[in-house]
């Protein structure tokens, strides 16, 4: 079982950036897709982009652009980059394990979810 612990959250103004990272225990955290998420208020969780164990990446229209998933599988952490902060991006932002539909390409999460991070936008 993966145990995931995101970090880097806080408040910013409008336009700013942000580097989130989610430190990950588990001997196979380089063969997993990992993929964060967020949740704003009074809204579902929502996915906002992926990597998987080869670096390729996916993206949530609304971040394209905008933010950028990495990853150092030495280090078994997953970052979040997040630049041109706009007040809609204010939400817990959750990383995890997930694994992709063949079929519809949907994301699904794999581990026990963790604390998240707060990420405050002002505009």
């Amino acid at each position: 079982q993966v145990q995931l612990v995101e970090s880097g959250g806080g408040l910013v103004q409008a336009g700013g950036s942000l580097r989130l990272s989610c430190a990950a225990t588990g001997s196979i955290f380089g063969l997993n897709t990992m993929a964060w998420y967020r949740q704003a208020p009074g809204k579902q969780r929502e996915l906002v982009a992926a990597i998987t164990s080869g670096s390729r990446t996916n993206y949530a229209d609304s971040v394209k652009g905008r933010f950028t998933i990495s990853r150092d599988n030495a280090k078994t952490t997953v970052y979040l980059q997040m630049s041109s902060l706009k007040s809609e991006d204010t939400a817990v932002y959750y990383c995890n394990t997930v694994r992709q539909l063949r079929s519809t390409g949907t994301y699904i999460p794999l581990g026990a979810w963790g604390q998240g991070t707060l990420v405050t936008v002002s505009s």
